[in-house]
C-alpha cells in the first residue's frame, strides 16, 4: 500500500465518501497531494519547490507518470511545460486544457497550483474509470514556474507556450542565486533555444480552465466548496514622490514646516477609501514606501511610494488610476507639497465570457451548490493563456484564506466537490 504521510492522514480524517462517484476518487487526490508534498517538504512543513529547481522537476516527473498511468500520451515542451494528451473522438477540432502548476514560493503550502494539476488529471482519471472518451482532445498541462521564487517573476511557463514574451528581456535576468536565464535552465536539461520552441497554435485549443484555491475568505465565509471566477484582475503600478523640506524635528515650529511623510499619510488613507466609490471588484494599495532622510529627530524632506491598483475591468481601473492621480495632486497642493508621479507597470485585465461563468454557474445549481462569483485579484496562469483562447477558472474554499504559508489548506470534500464540476464543465463544452 502507499506510504502516505500526515497530509494524506488529515485529508481523509473527515471526508465524505459519498462525493466519491462518476470515476472521482477522494482518496487518490489525498494520496497524490501527499506524495507531491513530500517534495521539497520544509522543516516548517510547508513547500519549497522553486520553478527551474531539481524539486520542481521531480514533482513534473511524479505527476507525468500519473498521467501516462491514465492514459494520457505525455509530451514535455522545451520550457518544461508537461502536457498530457487524450486524444478525443474529432482530434482534429479544437481541444480543452486544464491544469495549473506544481513549483511553489519559498515556504509555501500543499494546494497552491498542484491542486489545479491534480483535479484536471482526476477528469481524466475518471473517464478513464467509467469508459468515457471526450468528443474534443483534452490536455492536463503542469505550467513551469507560475509562482517566479527564482526570478522574483513567474508565468515563465505560461508565456513560452504562448509566445507572451522578449527573449533579450529573458537573457538579462539574474537569479536570486546570481545565475543568468540561460545558465538556470541548463541547470534543468533546457536551453535559450529550446524555451523559445515551446510557443503553441492556440488554434488547436478551444479552451482553457484552472482550478485554483481561493487565496481569499469570500467561499468560507459564505459556506461553500467553490466559486466561479469573474475575471483576472489586471494591475497598474503608480511611483509617488512627495518633495517637501528636510529640517530639525525640535527647531522647526509645527505651522512653517514642509512635512512630505505628513502629506503622504493623507494620500495612503484617503488610497484605502476610494476603491469602494468606483465598484466592489476593484482593490487599491500602498506596499511600499520610501522615507527621506529617514531619521527619528529629522523632518521627512521626500517620500516615495508605490501604488497597486486592480480591477477585471478595464475601464474602472483606469478610473480609479485617475481619481487616485487626482488625489495626490490635490493633497500635495493643500500641503504646500510638490509631487511627481509615474506609471511603472499596467497590465490589462482579463475578462472571463459571461457564457462560460453561466455554464458553470448552472453546473453548481446541479449539484446543489449556491453559486457565487469572485474576482480575481492574483494573477495565474490562465491570464497568460487567456490572451490566446478562451478561459474559464473555479475557485476552491481555502481555509481562513491563508495561502503561500504552510497553514495553506483546503478540505478534500471542498476539493472533490471541485473537481466534480470541472468534470461536468469539461464534459459540457464537448
Amino acid at each position: 500500500m502507499h506510504n502516505d504521510g500526515p497530509i494524506f492522514q488529515r485529508l481523509m480524517d473527515d471526508y465524505n465518501v459519498t462525493y466519491d462517484g462518476n470515476g472521482i476518487n477522494g482518496e487518490r487526490l489525498a494520496h497524490r497531494l501527499d506524495e507531491l508534498a513530500k517534495i521539497g517538504l520544509t522543516e516548517e512543513n510547508g513547500s519549497n519547490r522553486p520553478g527551474f529547481s531539481k524539486e520542481e522537476s521531480a514533482a513534473k516527473s511524479l505527476v507525468a507518470a500519473w498521467m501516462e498511468e491514465a492514459g494520457l500520451k505525455v509530451h514535455h515542451d522545451g520550457a518544461g511545460n508537461v502536457i498530457g494528451r487524450l486524444e478525443g473522438n474529432d482530434p482534429n477540432v479544437p481541444g480543452i486544457m486544464s491544469g495549473s502548476h506544481v513549483d511553489s514560493v519559498p515556504n509555501g503550502g500543499h494546494f497552491d497550483g498542484p491542486l489545479g494539476v491534480l483535479l484536471a488529471l482526476e477528469v481524466a482519471e475518471a473517464w478513464k474509470a467509467t469508459g468515457y472518451r471526450p468528443q474534443k482532445n483534452y490536455e492536463v498541462v503542469i505550467f513551469t514556474d507560475e509562482e517566479g521564487a527564482t526570478f522574483n517573476g513567474g508565468l515563465h511557463g505560461s508565456q513560452a507556450l504562448t509566445g507572451n514574451y522578449h527573449i533579450e528581456d529573458l537573457k538579462k535576468l539574474v537569479s536570486v542565486d546570481g545565475d543568468s536565464f540561460k545558465e538556470v535552465l541548463n541547470r534543468v536539461d533546457l536551453s535559450l533555444e529550446s524555451y523559445q520552441k515551446a510557443v503553441r497554435d492556440f488554434s488547436e485549443v478551444e479552451l482553457f480552465v484552472e482550478v485554483h484555491i481561493e487565496q481569499g475568505k469570500r467561499l468560507e465565509k459564505s459556506g461553500l466548496p467553490c466559486g466561479i471566477v469573474s475575471g483576472i484582475a489586471g494591475p497598474c503600478w503608480l511611483e509617488f514622490t512627495f518633495s517637501g523640506e528636510a529640517g530639525h524635528a525640535g527647531n522647526t515650529p509645527m505651522d512653517d514646516r514642509n512635512d512630505a511623510l505628513v502629506a503622504a499619510s493623507s494620500f495612503v488613507t484617503k488610497v484605502a477609501e476610494l476603491p469602494r466609490k468606483v465598484n466592489d471588484t476593484c482593490v487599491a494599495t500602498v506596499g511600499k514606501m520610501h522615507i527621506s532622510p529617514n531619521g527619528v529627530n529629522v523632518i521627512p524632506g521626500e517620500v516615495k511610494l508605490y501604488v497597486d491598483i486592480r480591477d477585471i475591468y478595464e475601464n474602472t481601473r483606469n478610473t480609479l488610476v485617475d481619481e487616485v492621480i487626482r488625489e495626490a495632486k490635490n493633497i500635495a497642493e493643500n500641503h504646500g507639497i510638490s509631487l511627481s508621479f509615474e506609471k511603472k507597470m499596467e497590465t490589462p485585465p482579463v475578462p472571463i465570457k459571461e457564457e462560460n461563468q453561466k455554464t458553470l454557474e448552472n453546473i453548481l445549481r446541479e449539484q446543489s451548490i449556491e453559486p457565487i462569483r469572485i474576482p480575481s485579484g492574483a494573477g495565474h496562469d490562465a491570464m497568460i493563456i487567456g490572451e490566446k483562447t478562451d478561459i474559464a477558472m473555479l475557485f476552491v474554499k481555502s481555509i481562513e484564506g491563508i495561502s503561500h504559508n504552510p497553514l495553506e489548506w483546503s478540505n478534500l470534500n471542498d476539493c472533490v466537490q471541485a473537481a466534480h464540476v470541472l468534470k461536468a464543465f469539461i464534459e459540457k463544452r464537448n
